[in-house]
């Protein structure tokens, strides 16, 4: 049987003695900060045990599933009422096929490094491989706390709704566990006023919130209600998920009015709606500011493209993109109002869209003011863009933008246990960046210089910027 030792080795992707030097030396035994991911705090609290590889690895991995509708693979073995061998099966015969997708790359990372595995999956080597795996998977060796510690996870930052109960994150305090698990909050469905089911969800903040939300006004007080309350729970960072930043000129009397209208029931007109969206960002930013909080912006995606199966299936299936939206100025413009008012905290501002690496990359030193090492980051290349040739781009312009000496490095963005291995595949693509410079002769022979780049940008800039 085939093995993926031939190219999973110990030297994968490190093409020269500099880059194993510097992967082996000082990447590979740092501790892990995964500080933006999509991980259930309830699995993490009840320790769940999966007991077969679908339950872990398919069941909600649109990355995979993406692959197996591209091959043809019916939805039933999909998403669908297929049974969990039937669905491993299906996705045992994508995987050959998706050579060159980091697919192929982190699956046979994720048997190698989770269960030892080293056989290529296909649909010969398919049984063998669900068999084992659900032994190991049945037993408490692989619940989900043990799986976070073979990956040598430190801190595990999940991502919630402001009407989250934070129940499950109160119950995993009170454990006596070894690595940390906290929270970040994550507002969009109270920013996008336009979405189908706002007042619904308004509703249910006010319920959460424990006031009524009438008014703009009260909006505000029952966000910065739960604000208050992540804090007090231990969380210190936010997350928007934005096609792009918005910014527009406004009046209070303006938003109160755009507010008053949606919740009367009226449709509102899309320059009300980037008023409300600028507006209700802008109050969110600024109350960040005053808990010492941390910022993301995720920015560039263009979601829910197949209306179809968008209506099937819900959102986060597998039916997103890239897009193409400016970023620059309305960016550009929403930092600096920040800025003058001495209320920009911490930020990172993710972007999807390669084409705008250099514009992020360039953007960030406007705004590093001096005051905090890295204050604001571009974040490392996610979603499409979380693979080697994307890692390398964005660490590219980051680097000739701005200093990846201060860059606070990977992060998993996932919503499964078995995706460390993220890590060490940027890592690794990390250290072959200022390995092959080394050997060229662009970087001077000084390893234990690079090294603490290196360790820096692993781990402990992370450790400091989030103060973990």
């Amino acid at each position: 049987m085939a093995s993926i030792k031939t190219f999973i080795n110990d030297d994968f992707l490190l093409e020269n003695k500099y880059a194993q030097e510097l992967y082996h030396t000082y990447a590979k035994d740092q501790p892990i900060i995964d500080y933006h991911n999509h991980l259930p705090p309830n699995e993490i609290s009840d320790d769940r045990v999966f007991g077969n590889m679908t339950k872990v690895w398919i069941n909600g991995d649109h990355y995979k599933w993406r692959a197996m509708r591209t091959l043809g693979i019916k939805e039933k073995f999909i998403t669908g009422d297929g049974s969990d061998k039937e669905k491993f099966m299906h996705w045992a015969k994508t995987v050959p096929y998706t050579m060159r997708n980091p697919l192929y790359h982190w699956t046979h990372l994720e048997l190698a490094r989770y269960f030892d595995i080293y056989d290529l999956l296909n649909e010969n080597s398919a049984e063998k491989i669900y068999a084992e795996t659900a032994e190991k998977l049945g037993s408490q060796a692989y619940s989900c706390q043990n799986l976070l510690r073979k990956a040598n996870v430190e801190v595990v930052c999940t991502t919630e709704d402001p009407t989250d109960s934070l129940e499950h994150h109160q119950a995993i305090a009170k454990k006596d566990l070894d690595f940390k698990v906290s929270t970040a909050f994550r507002p969009d469905k109270a920013i996008f006023i336009s979405h189908d089911g706002y007042n619904d969800y308004i509703d249910a903040l006010a319920k959460a919130s424990g006031q009524e939300i009438n008014t703009y006004g009260e909006l505000c007080e029952a966000l910065e209600n739960r604000i208050a309350y992540f804090d007090k729970n231990g969380c210190k960072l936010c997350d928007h998920g934005l096609d792009k930043m918005y910014f527009e000129s406004y009046t209070e009397s303006e938003i109160l009015a755009i507010f008053a209208k949606k919740r009367s029931g009226k449709e509102l007109t899309g320059e009300e709606t980037s008023k409300f969206q600028s507006a209700i960002l802008l109050f969110l930013s600024e109350t960040y500011h005053n808990y010492g909080w941390v910022q993301q912006f995720h920015l560039g995606a263009l979601r829910n493209n197949n209306a179809r199966m968008h209506r099937l299936l819900g959102p986060d299936t597998g039916w997103d993109s890239i897009g193409d939206f400016p970023q620059a100025e309305k960016l550009s413009a929403f930092l600096n109002t920040l800025d003058s008012k001495d209320k920009l905290v911490k930020t990172i501002i993710y972007n999807l869209n390669p084409a705008d690496n250099e514009v992020m990359a360039s953007m960030i030193g406007n705004f590093n003011d001096g005051s905090i090492k890295g204050k604001v980051q571009f974040g490392s290349g996610w979603w499409f863009l979380d693979q080697k040739d994307g890692m390398t781009k964005q660490m590219n312009a980051l680097s000739n933008m701005g200093l990846i000496s201060c860059f606070i490095g990977m992060l998993t963005d996932s919503r499964s246990f078995l995706s460390f291995p993220r890590h060490e595949y940027f890592r690794r693509v990390l250290c072959n960046l200022f390995g092959a410079e080394i050997q060229n002769g662009q970087l001077p022979n000084d390893m234990e210089w690079v090294g603490k780049i290196i360790q820096d940008i692993s781990y402990h800039n992370a450790k400091e910027y989030f103060n973990f």
